[in-house]
């Protein structure tokens, strides 16, 4: 008994090194596929549109990237908590990365063709690679093939862990004693939630059958596990919804009633067709069982997503009963694109971080706007939104260059690395502006105060360089935004421009004090307020410049 119970403790510390193993090349694959597709990845979420089809296009192509239906989800909370995506343009995604996520289960399948030896010297290949590569492409290539080849190692390690296990009467009978579809669909679930990966735990499966190990009898139980594997897959996009907001919640919920609703319409089908194992899988391929398994995983989900994506309206209406809307949820200040569920995806962490920059820059634009046009037009009345304005670029900057400290922590490609340092330096050249807003703002309020006077000449000559500079400002957002340095020497131009079109109006303005036409008293204040005008034309330089760096 002794011996019986040091085989089956070595059995099981075997099946659980061959599960880390197998996670850990996983891992592996999918930060290494993510940094080569870096680009891809960001182009594919940024393609969204409301073709439902296309949407479910880019949630499997998404997923096969990263290797992980949860990860995408849980972006896709993000996305639509963020205010990006809208309810009914992440159902597709989320139905796609359910599709997506079956590739691992196919590559797990191959166990049972001759080729798996020699996909496990991928290792060693894949080692050479990452270590002798001078290249960043190389390298990362590397890393994936490695990945790959512990996959299969990890695989290799469960199944004779398994193959020993069958020998144990107990264990084999105590598989075979669970019948109940429910149970099996439980223990799916559980397993599954513990795990946090849909895809290891069907290669737990794939490896128990390629040990011919049994499962309730055989038949139609395995099938129910990996109904069971579906619905536990959505636990890591509940919890990360937790801390969302209502359309948040609601995203996660809509991900749990995909599976949960294709878990029952397949239930359905298994307890009425008792043989549907062996009529259709077996029908299908009768000599590779592992396919069979990884089918089935591929067939739950297309088939569900083809039911189902007619009715992704209804699945919308269902979540907002379920998740009812807060008030001040929408009134809350919060950032626009960057979100923390975004952070073990730093691609699409730092693609986000631009465009919440390029947020905050359009606000601080706002800010400028207001000072100027209030000093343009004497009405001082709408400079009390400018506080307003001010506190939520504040908020802006503050949490964006924290967000900037916690995707600096993950492992970035080089030119993300890059592409982090220049946001810093761009958030501070937003404050800057916002700065120069205010003292704008100031002047107005020392007009008013003072009962200055400005001739009609003046008030022109400031509203053709605000002019000038709103032009400056517009191609510096579309260039920060779009990354596209082509665009760089029609900016200089413009601050050029901007500068000689300042020095030409406190040239002109040194004539009308000499002529008499301007009051002497004013004379600090327009020499101030064009001088923080110039100033600002050479931050946006800087922005722009930015994105060379």
């Amino acid at each position: 008994m002794l011996a019986v119970a040091q085989i089956q403790v070595s059995d099981i510390l075997l099946l659980l090194a061959g599960l880390g193993v197998f996670l850990v090349g996983m891992k592996l694959m999918s930060d290494s596929m993510e940094t080569l597709a870096n680009n891809r990845l960001r182009s594919l979420l940024n393609s969204v549109t409301n073709n439902k089809w296309k949407g479910v296009g880019v949630g499997a192509a998404t997923t096969a990237i990263i290797q992980s239906s949860s990860a995408t989800t849980v972006m896709t909370v993000g996305f639509v908590n963020a205010g990006v995506l809208t309810l009914t343009q992440a159902v597709p995604i989320i139905m796609g990365a359910n599709i997506g996520t079956t590739i691992t289960a196919q590559l797990a399948a191959l166990q049972n063709f001759p080729i798996t030896e020699y996909i496990t010297l991928l290792v060693i290949i894949g080692a050479f690679m990452s270590i002798l590569g001078k290249k960043d492409k190389t390298r990362t290539l590397g890393i994936i093939f490695s990945g790959l080849g512990l996959l299969f190692i990890g695989l290799d390690l469960m199944s004779s862990s398994m193959s020993a296990m069958r020998e144990s009467t107990f264990f084999s009978e105590t598989l075979q004693a669970i019948t109940n579809p429910f149970l099996l669909i439980l223990i799916g679930t559980v397993f599954t939630a513990i795990v946090q990966s849909s895809s290891a735990v069907t290669g737990i499966l794939v490896s128990m059958t390629a040990s011919g190990i049994i499962i309730g009898g055989g038949g139609n139980a395995i099938l129910y596990v990996i109904l069971g594997t579906n619905i536990g897959t959505c636990v890591t996009a509940i919890l990360s919804s937790i801390s969302a907001n209502t359309n948040g919640k609601r995203t996660a919920i809509i991900h749990l009633m995909f599976n949960v609703i294709g878990a029952i319409i397949f239930l359905i089908v298994l307890l009425c067709w008792p043989a549907f194992y062996d009529q259709v899988l077996v029908g299908l391929f009768p000599d590779a069982s592992t396919t069979q398994i990884a089918m089935f995983h591929t067939m739950f989900n297309v088939v569900t997503t083809l039911l189902l994506l007619p009715f992704s309206s209804f699945l919308v209406k269902l979540s907002k009963i379920i998740v009812k809307d807060k008030k001040g949820d929408s009134d809350e200040l919060r950032c626009k694109f960057i979100d923390e569920r975004f952070l073990h995806t730093p691609a699409i962490a730092v693609a986000q971080t631009i465009k919440e920059v390029g947020n905050t820059l359009r606000v601080s634009k706002q800010a400028l706007d207001l000072s100027i046009n209030s000093f343009t037009s004497r009405d001082y009345s709408k400079l009390d939104k400018f506080d307003d304005l001010k506190k939520q670029i504040k908020f802006y900057v503050n949490k964006t260059t924290k967000y900037l400290v916690d995707v600096s922590s993950e492992q970035l490609s080089y030119q993300d690395e890059k592409t982090i340092g220049s946001l810093y330096h761009a958030l501070t050249d937003v404050e800057r502006v916002t700065d120069l807003a205010d003292n704008i703002k100031r002047y107005c309020k020392t007009t008013e105060e003072g009962g200055l006077v400005f001739s009609d000449s003046v008030i022109t000559d400031v509203n053709e360089m605000h002019d000038k500079l709103t032009e400056q400002f517009d191609a510096v957002i579309t260039t920060f935004e779009s990354r596209d340095k082509s665009k760089l020497p029609e900016i200089e131009k413009r601050e050029d421009e901007v500068d000689e079109f300042k020095r030409e109006l406190l040239d002109s303005h040194i004539k009308r004090l000499n002529n008499g036409e301007c009051n002497i008293e004013s004379s600090s204040v327009f020499i101030n307020l064009v001088n923080n005008i110039e100033r600002v034309g050479d931050h946006l330089a800087k922005i722009a410049r930015s994105v060379a760096e």
